[in-house]
């Protein structure tokens, strides 16, 4: 097989069908690079996830004056109470749940309030209305339902609340978010396949007499496609590249220089070594769906 008259087939007819072919580029462009955006939001989430899994602590709130819940019926917590609590989270039933405990008493709370949100604030809040607090740190973020459980139904204690929990409508807007970028990806996909079909067909019937001629002199139906999958796959590498670059830009300056100077509570960023497991897949995406897409449409035209 001759290389070099193979890919003079596929140069000339990109040539000749310039307008379509910037069509295929544009579109596969823009749609890879949702595919790109996609995969990258999936990974902040799950680098977002694990961050905070390891810092979230689950907190037990022990009975105030002012609480009202069945548990806190006889007034604050009591030392004995407090006591109890301290005593079941080392207990050996929670021993391989609970990675470390620290205490924070209302006043201490209280102190941590004003130097957060200034002294102006004291006139609004007193140690009284704040709880004693036992943080504790889970060996497995997973098992906080453990805790929950183990404190349901115990005197004294108000509340047993998971730090993560509040970060649970951040993961689920950038999940939906992602599906999102997902779907107008498959759709844009799916017209980039298209496209290449339709480019790939107005290019065989431009040539439909050399083909003619080169079906008469015995020429290989392999000779005969490959020159038109490699016009979609050149038209689609190129929108591979574009996609790559907007992805690389995206990470260095929309990532690296904005949003991580910005958004404080996020600490672990994508970076440059995630968009270099992304750029590899989304060529691959883009070069496979191209040779298929372009060789079926070649096939069903030559046999029609």
């Amino acid at each position: 097989m001759r290389v070099g008259l193979i890919l003079g087939e596929a140069l000339t007819g990109l040539r000749r069908n310039a307008s379509m072919v910037i069509s295929v580029v544009l579109v596969t462009f823009v749609s890879l690079t949702f595919v790109g955006a996609a995969m990258l939001m999936q990974m902040q989430i799950s680098k977002t996830k694990d961050y905070w899994s390891e810092r979230a602590q689950v907190a037990v709130y022990m009975c105030r004056e002012e609480a009202t819940v069945q548990n806190c019926a006889d007034g604050p917590a009591t030392d004995e109470q407090i006591a109890a609590v301290a005593e079941r989270l080392a207990s050996p039933a929670l021993q391989s749940v609970v990675r470390d405990v620290r205490f924070e008493t209302s006043q201490e709370a209280y102190d941590n309030v004003l130097s957060l949100m200034g002294e102006d604030y004291a006139e609004f809040v007193s140690p009284e209305q704040l709880n004693n607090t036992y943080w504790v740190n889970l060996a497995d973020p997973s098992q906080s339902d453990v805790i929950s459980e183990a404190f349901k139904d115990f005197d004294g204690v108000e509340e047993v609340a998971n730090q993560l929990q509040y970060l649970d409508p951040l993961f689920s807007a950038l999940t939906v978010a992602t599906y999102i970028a997902v779907g107008i990806a498959g759709l844009m996909l799916i017209a980039a396949v298209l496209l290449i079909a339709t480019t790939i067909r107005l290019s065989a019937y431009a040539r439909r007499r050399e083909l003619g001629i080169m079906r008469l002199v015995g020429a290989s139906n392999r000779f005969i496609q490959t020159p038109f999958i490699l016009e979609g796959v050149f038209a689609a590498l190129i929108g591979s590249a574009l996609a790559s670059v907007a992805i690389i830009a995206m990470v260095q300056v929309g990532v690296g220089d904005y949003l991580s100077s910005q958004i404080d509570f996020v600490t672990t960023w994508v970076n440059l070594g995630d968009v270099a497991l992304v750029v590899p897949a989304v060529i691959v995406i883009g070069v496979v769906l191209a040779a298929v897409s372009a060789g079926f449409a070649i096939r069903r035209w030559l046999r029609a």
